[in-house]
């Protein structure tokens, strides 16, 4: 697979997994059954990588990742307690396990391409 495909996959994949859980949170907001502050904090640290997920930057989709796996407990714990909200909760794990492998992916083909990297320490 190519960085460019990976890249639109990822990005698409990204977008879909904030618009899914910002409506499920604002959703819970407006019914009461989470407070304004409690939403927020819940949709903030999805939209801190969104910049650098949409230009493609190899950094942010490595550490966007660490982000994604908040949410991952989220979607399994709500996959596992819950069976009115079953098939919400079975979309997210999925969409977040495979961001979860292709972010990473991504970075590191990406960042070949552009010659990033750990440098060698010289002995």
């Amino acid at each position: 697979m190519t960085s460019s495909s990976l890249f639109q996959w990822c990005r698409a994949g990204y977008i879909a997994l904030v618009l899914l859980l910002s409506a499920w949170f604002i959703n819970k907001g407006i019914t009461g059954e989470y407070s304004l502050a409690f939403t927020t904090l819940w949709i903030l640290p999805l939209l801190f990588p969104l910049k650098g997920i949409i230009e493609g930057k190899p950094y942010t989709y490595a550490w966007a990742s660490f982000i994604i796996c908040v949410y991952m407990l989220h979607g399994l714990t709500l996959l596992y307690v819950t069976e009115s909200h079953f098939i919400f909760a079975l979309v997210e794990v999925l969409l977040l396990g495979a961001l979860l492998i292709g972010f990473p992916f991504y970075a590191r083909i990406r960042g070949k391409e552009l010659g990033l990297g750990l440098k060698k320490r010289k002995k």
